[in-house]
């Protein structure tokens, strides 16, 4: 039989289960008709009186017994089919119930893991001498950029980061470096000295002093020593006395209107003891930590490291301690002081 729908389209009425259903049904009525019709013959047959009642009541009441044992039978297969099925849900219930389980605790555990090491983290920023305020900030800025920064911004910031993290680790193992000359660096560690800052300057770094960031480090140096009467020297060094040049001389007068005490080394007048020395460009902030650049083959900064092992400064304050005292100070009367390493 086959219907149209309101598309136009025509299609096959759907069966579901009527001719599985009408056909149990035949059966049963057959097997029922067969059985009683079977137990009539036999009564029949075994009764010579002929009792017609007899043989219709035992036909019938054993005809309606198949019938109903067929039904018990189906009863009895359904209700197994029915536990059969509802086992196995149990099971296959049981099953993603252990897997659930097993995800939940895993992601409960590693919650934990991260609260752990978070609350560990933050334990050891607070026992720690440095000031954990910063580090709180850090955090939490850090998630607010993620929050609502755009792509580039969430990228720039993941890369600000590891490299924070890289430096921190460096200067854990007491030495950090980066291409060039970093004058940010320069100026921190500036604004950060609160006794000493010597320094020596070579013909490497001469044209820095009259860049932008020379100002911002010269007022630093400036602040340093107005506001924290921290102790700046500065010995500017070179080979032969016809490099001392009126621009040098300039950059001298401009250090010392500063308050730095600012030198002129020359290596051919220097006593033997000291020529010997050897002459690169390095700064001792403290006592305790050394910048330093070191040149590429065109005499430009390649490569900024900060040094803070103590056998390391100690050498580079000895050897400035030989230049220093034998160069001419700016006041002939002054008694030059040697450098010393904090702590």
């Amino acid at each position: 039989m086959t219907g149209a729908s309101s598309s136009g389209e025509v299609r096959a009425a759907p069966m579901h289960h009527d001719e599985p259903r009408a056909a149990k049904l035949l059966k049963r009525i057959v097997i029922t008709i067969v059985v009683a019709g079977g137990m009539y013959v036999l009564t029949n047959v075994l009764d010579q009186d002929k009792n017609q009642i007899w043989q219709l009541t035992v036909s019938v009441v054993l005809g309606g017994a198949a019938l109903i044992i067929q039904y018990l039978v189906e009863f009895e297969e359904r209700l197994e089919a029915m536990e059969d099925g509802q086992k196995k849900r149990i099971r296959e219930m049981r099953d993603r119930l252990g897997i659930h389980h097993r995800d939940m605790l895993a992601v409960v555990d590693d919650r934990f893991a991260k609260i752990n090491d978070a609350t560990e983290l933050f334990s050891q920023v607070d026992r720690s001498v440095l000031r954990s305020d910063g580090v709180t900030r850090l955090a939490r800025k850090y998630t607010q950029v993620g929050e609502h920064g755009s792509e580039i911004v969430k990228t720039f910031a993941q890369e600000e980061i590891a490299r924070l993290a890289s430096l921190m680790e460096s200067l854990s193992n007491g030495t950090a470096d980066c291409p060039g000359e970093n004058h940010e660096w320069l100026i921190d560690l500036t604004t950060c000295a609160k006794r000493t800052l010597y320094a020596t300057s070579t013909d490497v770094d001469r044209d820095f002093w009259s860049s932008e960031p020379a100002k911002r480090y010269l007022a630093a140096q400036g602040d340093a020593i107005k506001k924290r009467q921290v102790d700046v020297r500065r010995l500017f060094l070179v080979e032969r006395p016809e490099d001392v040049t009126e621009s040098l001389e300039a950059i001298c007068r401009i250090q010392r209107s500063f308050g730095i005490d600012a030198r002129i080394a020359v290596r051919e007048l220097l006593e033997p003891s000291a020529q010997v020395t050897p002459l690169n460009d390095f700064i001792i902030f403290d006592g305790e930590l050394c910048y330093e650049t070191e040149p590429d083959v065109r005499v430009v900064p390649a490569k900024t490291t900060l040094k803070m092992k103590r056998d390391h400064v100690e050498e580079r304050i000895n050897r400035f301690n030989v230049l220093w005292a034998a160069s001419d100070p700016a006041d002939p009367d002054a008694e030059p002081e040697p450098a010393t390493a904090s702590g």
